[in-house]
């Protein structure tokens, strides 16, 4: 989830920023604080950071040092105890919005439609790790759908247990994402590690819609390709579109989501890598460790501004350790993660840095 109020409320504060509007950082950086919720939004639970792929495109496979671990479910409980889905109204107003400003409507299937109008509602549990990893996933997913939530992960399909997902649908899973790079196995090894297939995870998804079918269970089945800008990537996409063909799924080609540490850096078509960076004001990631994060890409927790075992998510997000989070990224500090190690713009990149940085003016 992420706070669809604020969203809506910053939108024209972004659109003037981006045409170079707005110079005073001070009151830009007090606009931001004025709008952002004082209740906090959580936008990912990272049950677990255990993964068994190697992915060529992860950062978790050459660059993260965390040692793997999963959430314990009464820790999981408590930070889902202190959240609140969004109100109906809330929803209907952001599913206008949405529509006035992107032209997405509710009922389209793509990947702004994806990042809009599913992400927002949904309680993610993916991060650096695959949630099918994770024994207590289920009991997750039962948990969030008995306090209203709407659900979601994405994991890699060779790991698909039939026995445990059909639980999870049963639980009342909303949204279940498989990422395929190829329909060919060799080359599927080359991006995602020895540990995967294509063969395999598209017969194994196929016994699911069966079992979906049959059971009239609501699960919504993702389908997703990662543009890798690979030389037959458009060829592969149509491969796999046809593979599924009259199939109950959800399917589109996804941009890259981070490219920072990677040679061929390709651009995106995402709405939500193309505008800036919400995060600080927006939402909040959680680990699996319980530390509480700026956001999923904080890959090595290298950002911690609270520890859910120890405090409240209110007290973590309206504290000191956030409130300095806040002015490092809107000044750009130099040596924090997200000035060197992101793709997303910043806030501080786009208003007039004619005045000294907040702390300086605070002074």
């Amino acid at each position: 989830m992420f706070d669809i109020n604020f969203f809506m409320k910053s939108f024209k504060f972004m659109r003037d920023a981006e045409e170079g509007k707005i110079t005073d950082r001070k009151l830009a950086f007090d606009t931001l604080e004025s709008l952002r919720s004082r209740d906090p939004i959580v936008y990912n639970i990272e049950t677990t950071n255990a993964c068994n792929m190697r992915c060529q495109m992860c950062p978790r496979t050459t660059l993260m040092t965390r040692l793997d671990e999963t959430m314990p479910l009464d820790l999981f409980r408590r930070v889902i105890d202190q959240l609140k889905p969004h109100s109906p109204a809330d929803w209907s107003a952001w599913e206008q919005f949405v529509l006035e400003n992107y032209g997405i409507g509710k009922d389209s299937m793509s990947e702004n439609h994806f990042f809009l109008l599913i992400i927002p509602k949904v309680i993610q549990l993916h991060g650096y790790g695959d949630p099918l990893l994770d024994k207590n996933l289920g009991e997750n997913v039962k948990l969030l759908t008995e306090r209203n939530f709407h659900s979601y992960f994405s994991c890699n399909p060779s790991n698909i247990n039939l026995e445990k997902m059909t639980e999870m649908f049963d639980h009342g899973l909303s949204y279940i994402k498989y990422s395929m790079e190829t329909v060919d196995d060799v080359a599927h090894k080359a991006i995602r590690g020895k540990a995967s297939d294509f063969t395999r995870s598209y017969q194994k998804i196929l016994k699911l819609l069966e079992i979906k079918r049959k059971n009239n269970y609501r699960t919504v089945v993702v389908i997703t390709m990662l543009d890798l800008n690979r030389e037959n990537q458009a060829e592969d996409y149509a491969r796999l579109k046809a593979a599924f063909e009259g199939k109950d799924v959800y399917i589109y080609l996804k941009s890259e989501d981070q490219q920072w540490y990677r040679k061929n850096y390709h651009g995106t078509k995402s709405v939500h890598w193309s505008e800036f960076c919400k995060h600080p004001w927006m939402s909040m990631t959680i680990k699996s460790n319980g530390e509480a994060t700026m956001c999923m890409e904080d890959f090595d927790n290298e950002i911690v501004l609270g520890d859910v075992q120890k405090e409240s998510l209110r007290d973590i997000w309206n504290g000191a350790k956030y409130d300095k989070f806040r002015h490092d990224h809107f000044d750009l500090t130099p040596c924090l993660k997200c000035t060197e190690r992101c793709d997303m713009t910043m806030i501080g990149e786009l208003v007039g840095r004619k005045l000294a940085p907040l702390a300086t003016q605070a002074a």
